[in-house]
């Protein structure tokens, strides 16, 4: 009798983390919370960030009323950026970090870190990516040297392997059986 297995999936989401500079003292308490919540931590760097850097980060926030004080906020001090990874990153990170608004949070997610780490609706300690979309532009943005390549599946990852690797094999096996050399590696 042969056991049904499902096929193994390698699927590691990542999100981006900003701890933002009112409580970038609590750096290590916060990284630490975010490895036992089974967060990898990919890539982490600090950094300050202009005005112009804040509005161009929020810049599907402009128009808003609280976006100078947004910038502003955001520009006051250092920062820490990490891109965390695990499986469903964008969500589990979300539903840790508790609503935006952290006296909200206080109320409906006292646990979350925003509940425990935020002042107020502008001042809520952490970033976090709405969307998988989101998370991949914000990676880019926060670590402009990190090659983010999308897992495909499906249709596009048969049109990958027509397009670039059955191509490429098919001229080096090709190749191969031609030359026929005593040592092919």
């Amino acid at each position: 009798m042969q056991m049904l297995m499902p096929k193994p999936q390698i699927f590691v989401e990542r999100t981006l983390a900003l701890i933002k500079p009112d409580v970038v003292d609590k750096e290590e308490e916060i990284e630490d919370l975010i490895l036992r919540s089974g967060f990898s931590i990919v890539q982490k760097r600090k950094l300050q960030l202009s005005p112009e850097q804040c509005s161009n980060f929020y810049a599907d926030q402009y128009g808003k009323m609280f976006f100078p004080n947004l910038t502003a906020y955001m520009s006051s001090g250092p920062l820490v950026a990490m891109v965390l990874a695990r499986h469903n990153a964008v969500s589990y990170w979300k539903e840790l970090l508790g609503p935006s608004n952290s006296l909200r949070a206080r109320r409906t997610h006292p646990y979350s870190l925003r509940a425990i780490y935020g002042t107020d609706e502008l001042r809520n300690g952490l970033h976090g990516s709405l969307s998988i979309f989101s998370a991949e532009r914000e990676i880019r943005f926060m670590f402009p040297e990190v090659i983010l390549e999308p897992i495909p599946a499906g249709q596009r990852a048969r049109d990958y392997l027509n397009l670039y690797v059955k191509p490429t094999l098919l001229a080096g096996l090709t190749a191969l059986c031609k030359e026929k050399p005593a040592d092919p590696m």
